[in-house]
């Protein structure tokens, strides 16, 4: 199996596919990466040389940010928000939507699952 960046990537799969099992790395960045590297993006994983394999290796730390360090920028950036309390870290803080969604109803995935509502007093 080919490790890139700390990752295992599927042997089966088309290069392009397989670059996207990388944090940080979509179908288009996948693209650019092969175009850059000089790699039929076409070919499976395990079709690839070891040459190959090394200048996508090489093109991807040079010129991209994924995996531990972007994870880091990404919670260093919400975190800076956070500390500054501005609208948006303030929304990160609380667990609500950022981009301005509606929470009347729906943003379950943000607030988590419904708290059951308390009953009051029954009349007899």
């Amino acid at each position: 199996m080919a490790r890139i960046a700390g990752v295992e990537l599927p042997r089966n799969k088309r290069l392009d596919i397989a670059l996207t099992y990388i944090y940080g790395i979509g179908r288009t960045t996948a693209l650019k990466i092969c175009d850059g590297a000089g790699v039929d993006w076409a070919r499976n994983i395990d079709n690839l040389d070891d040459n190959e394999l090394n200048t996508v290796r090489r093109e991807l730390e040079t010129n991209y940010k994924v995996e531990g360090d972007l994870r880091r920028d990404v919670t260093g950036n919400i975190k800076r928000l956070m500390d500054i309390g501005c609208y948006r870290g303030l929304r990160h803080r609380r667990g609500l939507p950022v981009h301005g969604q509606r929470t009347h109803t729906n943003a379950r995935t943000r607030k988590g699952p419904r708290r059951a509502a308390v009953g009051g007093k029954k009349k007899k």
